[in-house]
């Protein structure tokens, strides 16, 4: 997996800015995003368990969302 962009970083968490301030956009592909975001970070750092516990939290919160949908 490539290492998310900066560009990729900011664009979520404008979304994610946006959905807070007014509720526009769907919070379970927020969450989804936020976990391919986190996997990857945590891929490109294969050495840092806590960053593959925090990289799996958010998928396995993300896919809840996504069965509650």
């Amino acid at each position: 997996m490539i290492r998310p962009s900066p560009r990729e970083l900011s664009a979520f968490l404008s979304d994610l800015a946006a959905f807070r301030t007014d509720g526009n956009g769907d919070y379970a592909e927020l969450m989804a995003r936020k976990a391919d975001l986190l996997e990857r970070i945590a891929s490109d750092t294969p050495g840092d368990a806590e960053a593959a516990d925090v990289a799996a939290l958010a998928r396995t919160r993300a896919n809840d969302f996504k069965a509650t949908d």
